[in-house]
């Protein structure tokens, strides 16, 4: 679907110009887009790539951009074509179009790339990755663990696949053992990959559901330090702090999350708890405050939709 709907992208029509703006008086620019609206990419694709980068005007530019990546899908110029979309992130870091058009392109770019390495090399480890992911995706845990433990006959070393080894065995909750199954090839990812934040974060959640706080906070604390962007990680440190009892401690790890993520509700609630049990009142109430507003919004907003009926 993803590849149907980004050639689709790709041959769809640059807009034509706004009234007013003449073919005959059309720009060097507005040229280069008119010939990417009749298809003679290769005519338009060198002019565009040249000339949009000195365009001042915002409208003309936007569409001289999509030109630019429609015409590269065309003729399958990936480079083109991911630095225009990059170069379109700066320029409009907010535009739905150029937020779609990145979606929609980097899916195809991914799902060719798939299709180029099943088609090369069938039977490499990179294509039985890529095999059991799609099983993943699929939630067929037990198949994709399966193909990921033949891929660690032949690599053992490998980095990665323990960890992804211990993500199936959590998700398969009817096994009695799968924490500890999780666990064990967590701890084995980190032997091969020592900065692999996302193992370190879930032995912090086997930990943390084992009420084994003081394992969970140097999981958690571990993971942060790894990777100072990752805000679930500064979560669940401060949650773990604040279970602990060490509401000091957990201060800064939560003012980091809410940071991060204003609008999570967690943050805000647990960020409350500890600025109450060090007497720092009005920051609890603070935000207490804003876990009720931030509650209230969401709920209103799935009452919204909830009452919104089909045409």
């Amino acid at each position: 679907m993803a590849l149907f709907m980004a050639r689709a992208f790709a041959q769809a029509p640059v807009s034509s110009p706004p009234a007013g703006r003449s073919s005959g008086m059309a720009s060097p620019v507005q040229q280069g887009i008119d010939l990417a609206s009749k298809g003679r990419c290769e005519d338009a694709l060198p002019l565009l790539k040249k000339l949009t980068p000195r365009v001042t005007d915002k409208e003309l530019k936007h569409r001289a951009m999509t030109a630019i990546v429609r015409c590269a899908m065309k003729q399958r110029d990936d480079r083109t074509t991911a630095d225009t979309l990059f170069d379109m992130k700066r320029e409009f870091p907010d535009d739905p179009d150029a937020l779609y058009m990145t979606s929609q392109v980097f899916l195809e770019l991914a799902e060719r790339a798939s299709q180029e390495l099943t088609v090369v090399a069938p039977h490499s480890y990179q294509a039985l990755e890529l095999q059991a992911e799609t099983l993943e995706s699929q939630e067929k845990w037990a198949e994709a663990a399966a193909i990921y433990r033949k891929i660690l006959d032949e690599k053992p070393n490998l980095r990665g696949i323990h960890y992804r080894l211990g993500r199936a065995a959590l998700s398969q909750a009817e096994s009695p053992t799968s924490a500890q199954d999780a666990k064990k090839e967590f701890e084995q990812e980190l032997a091969i990959d020592p900065l692999n934040a996302a193992a370190e974060f879930w032995l912090g959640e086997i930990a943390r559901l084992d009420g084994q706080w003081e394992q969970a906070i140097s999981h958690f604390s571990a993971a942060v330090k790894i990777d100072p962007h990752f805000a679930d990680g500064f979560l669940s440190l401060g949650t773990a702090l604040n279970s602990a009892r060490r509401y000091s401690e957990a201060i800064p790890p939560l003012e980091q999350f809410v940071k991060m993520s204003p609008k999570d509700l967690a943050g805000h609630y647990q960020l409350s708890i500890a600025y109450a049990r060090v007497g720092r009142k009005e920051d609890s109430l603070r935000e207490a405050t804003l876990h009720r507003q931030l509650s209230e919004k969401q709920r209103d907003a799935a009452n919204a939709r909830a009452t919104v009926t089909p045409n």
